[in-house]
């Protein structure tokens, strides 16, 4: 009997079977865990769970389809091996068909019917997805979510279930086996982004840009397990019993053709070389030697008085090529090594000095997501340093379980620093300022945005569709953002100061239906006035910018990032932050004063002061100037109040001990959601008790004041709670709510 032949039979009997049929309609269903119970990506808030759209609608549930198809169907794989003896029939087929071939051909079938269990899942849930994500769904984010994140398990738990009966030949250990493999993925490599190869390490998708970064990272880990597995299984192939023979007898009489061993050997050495070889990450030391990148001391003869670089990312390999030039003054007389910074994914392909090749030697330590190269530049008193430089960015490897902030695409770039282009070390600049200026050329969609002070101008049309642009600015590094972006200019007269808010193009039927930019004026306007201005305004212009979700924002030099995570409709409909979409903005909005203008420290898990409470606080204060007290007392304290009053009438608040019984994961999930209730509702029902005590709001604004423009300390500048009560002349006892 031919192969082909006793394939179409073998998927005939599996597709004739109701417990096949059983598998596809629980792998069809699984995806709903990851709406319920199974939610790995990251939350921007305490006080509910909220994710990007995507994130909650397609993510969550592929991540969640992946683990149970892939527990599914390896039970279905160790049921359809074990049928043959588990019926008496072993002897009698194996008389009439290989076993080799048998083994086959079943896996073959088996994984053609998880092919057709997925293509069935992903039609099932479209519709669902359209009708969820609405403006901001994409139908190639949604195929390849469902193939990379959930199906990318699948074949991995066939090829490991099949190897595992193969070499036992008994299906209760090969499930043993199987739990103990997914098990291992499940905790102890759950934040080893390489080894988790049931669950991928997933920190967040973006609605409103791309996610190619961390669709090529979890392609590659699934690649790397599959070249893993088919090797497991090409081994356990050649232990696939013949004609009575024992494991290591089979092994040695289907080793006889040379190439099945050798199969085995290479498949596993493609997988170790790219485990090995990954081009995500760099290879920092955890040490974390800031020396390395942060100079003590500058060269004395060597200054620069300009630098210059043309920087051509690559949207469709999200690699980054350019050249950069640096003007170099040399007063010693004779040779001297340069030090500068790259980012370690980067490799230098020539240095010139006045048109002659230098040495030059890369280190091989890296640090802080950096590593440096030394260039010897000639005896000569002017230099023009050119450097050709290009590669695919990698991340730091701190952030392994965190990956895609380095998005390079067609839909958005971020290019930080030293992954635009490399900077000295350890040279001063040759007068009081340093002119940088950087050519970019982007796709013609895209609109670049140079974060903090600088210009940018439109240089050239470039006839491939592309678009080369201009950005200046004094310093040696730059922070560019690009993507299709909408710029809205919101004058903020009382501020002295003109906010260009950019946001991606797919929100803004969203800002417009909400009136995003007079919430951002009315926010700017109060707080400036009552809070005080902020350290970072610009030279007349502040510069709001939404960025791919990354875990938060950072402000300076007339700019400030707000995260993607703040505006999309999970976040909007928070009612933690407020009561209207124009509210939880206005919250938003608020944190450039708590918590980027004024610091909270992070690292403080104990109590419930964070920057949530003053910021809580002060939005029911805008709304209360806006809309009145009674919109204010029913969107924030009345809801405040039922907040707390539950808190303290919950079961494990009243019976801890019960809590303390539970297991670690357990206590770790309930304490962060009691802790982010008392963060958002209790903490700012304290501080209006605050309020009252000082003598009303006035006094309050006076000591917020006091508080936001105090003198930090640069070894520990975070805002304490104890600081606020000393400003406040009271205690903690004065804050008990009753």
């Amino acid at each position: 009997m031919n192969t082909l032949r006793q394939f179409r039979l073998e998927l005939a009997r599996l597709l004739q079977n109701h417990l096949t049929w059983l598998a596809i309609l629980v792998t069809a269903l699984s995806p709903v865990a990851g709406l319920t119970v199974y939610r790995p990506l990251y939350s921007s808030s305490d006080s509910g769970y909220v994710t990007t759209m995507q994130g909650m609608y397609l993510a969550n549930p592929a991540l969640a389809g992946g683990i149970l198809g892939a527990v599914v169907f390896a039970i279905l794989t160790v049921w359809s091996m074990d049928r043959l003896r588990r019926d008496g029939m072993e002897t009698l087929t194996h008389a009439v068909v290989s076993p080799t071939t048998a083994a086959l051909t079943r896996l073959g079938a088996l994984l053609c019917i998880s092919v057709m269990a997925q293509a069935i899942t992903t039609l099932a849930w479209l519709p669902y997805a359209i009708m969820k994500l609405g403006a901001v769904f994409d139908l190639k984010s949604y195929l390849l979510i469902y193939l990379i994140f959930m199906y990318g398990a699948i074949p991995l738990a066939i090829l490991f279930a099949s190897a595992a009966y193969q070499f036992t030949r008994r299906a209760d250990l090969s499930l043993v086996l199987f739990a103990a493999f997914a098990a291992l993925s499940l905790t102890v490599w759950k934040e080893k982004w390489q080894l988790c190869w049931l669950n991928p390490c997933v920190w967040a998708v973006s609605d409103d840009f791309s996610n190619y970064r961390i669709f090529r990272s979890v392609a590659y880990v699934r690649l790397t397990w599959l070249l893993a597995m088919a090797g497991l299984w090409v081994l356990s192939y050649l232990c696939v019993r013949r004609y009575g023979k024992g494991p290591l007898g089979s092994f040695a009489h289907n080793s006889r053709r040379f190439y099945r061993p050798v199969l085995a050997a290479a498949l596993v050495a493609c997988s170790s070389l790219l485990y090995m070889g990954q081009p995500f990450l760099d290879h920092s030391s955890p040490d974390m030697d800031y020396d390395f990148v942060f100079a003590s001391e500058h060269m004395e003869a060597v200054t620069c008085s300009g630098c210059y670089a043309d920087v051509r990312p690559d949207p469709k390999t999200g690699s980054v090529y350019g050249k950069a030039q640096f003007q170099l003054q040399n007063t010693s007389g004779q040779e001297q090594n340069v030090r500068f910074l790259i980012n370690p994914g980067y490799k230098i392909s020539s240095i010139q000095a006045n048109g002659a090749d230098v040495p030059f030697t890369l280190e091989d330590r890296q640090e802080i997501n950096e590593k440096a190269f030394v260039v010897v530049i000639p005896a000569a008193p002017e230099i023009e340093l050119t450097m050709e430089y290009g590669g695919f960015p990698q991340e730091w490897n701190i952030v392994s379980a965190e990956q895609g902030s380095l998005e390079i695409s067609d839909a958005y770039m971020s290019l930080e620093n030293d992954v635009l282009s490399p900077s000295p070390y350890n040279v001063r600049y040759q007068g009081d300022h340093l002119p940088n200026v950087t050519d970019i050329t982007l796709p013609g969609h895209m609109t670049p945005i140079l974060f903090g002070l600088g210009s940018t101008e439109l240089l050239r049309e470039n006839s491939d569709s592309t678009k080369t642009w201009r950005m200046e600015r004094d310093s040696y590094r730059m922070i560019i953002y690009a993507g299709d972006y909408i710029r809205e200019e919101i004058p903020v007269e009382s501020a002295g100061i003109t906010v260009n808010f950019y946001y991606s193009r797919k929100h803004q039927p969203v800002m417009e239906a909400m009136n995003a930019a007079e919430s951002i004026r009315q926010t700017i306007e109060y707080c400036t006035e009552h809070i005080g201005p902020l350290s970072f305004y610009g030279d007349g212009t502040f510069d709001l910018i939404e960025r791919r979700s990354d875990g938060g924002g950072y402000a300076g030099d007339g700019a400030s990032i707000a995260d993607e995570l703040d505006y999309t409709a999970e976040n909007l409909s928070n009612g933690a932050k407020g009561g209207s979409s124009a509210q939880v903005t206005i919250h938003e909005i608020v944190h450039q004063w708590w918590g980027l203008g004024n610091m909270f420290d992070p690292m403080d898990e104990s109590g419930i002061w964070s920057a949530e409470g003053l910021t809580c606080y002060t939005t029911y204060r805008i709304v209360k100037a806006l809309y009145g007290e009674r919109e204010a007392q029913a969107s924030f304290v009345d809801t405040w109040q039922e907040a707390v009053d539950d808190y303290y009438k919950d079961f494990y608040v009243r019976h801890p001990e019960y809590l303390s019984a539970l297991p670690e994961q357990y206590q770790a999930d309930i304490a962060n959601n009691l802790r982010g209730m008392r963060q958002y509702n209790e903490m700012p029902l304290k501080i209006l008790k605050a309020e009252q005590l000082v003598g009303g709001e006035e006094a309050m604004d006076e000591i917020l004041k006091g508080l936001f423009g105090r003198e930090l300390n640069p070894e520990y500048p975070y805002l304490t709670y104890q600081e606020f009560l000393d400003a406040c002349h009271l205690t903690e006892e004065d804050l008990n709510l009753e």
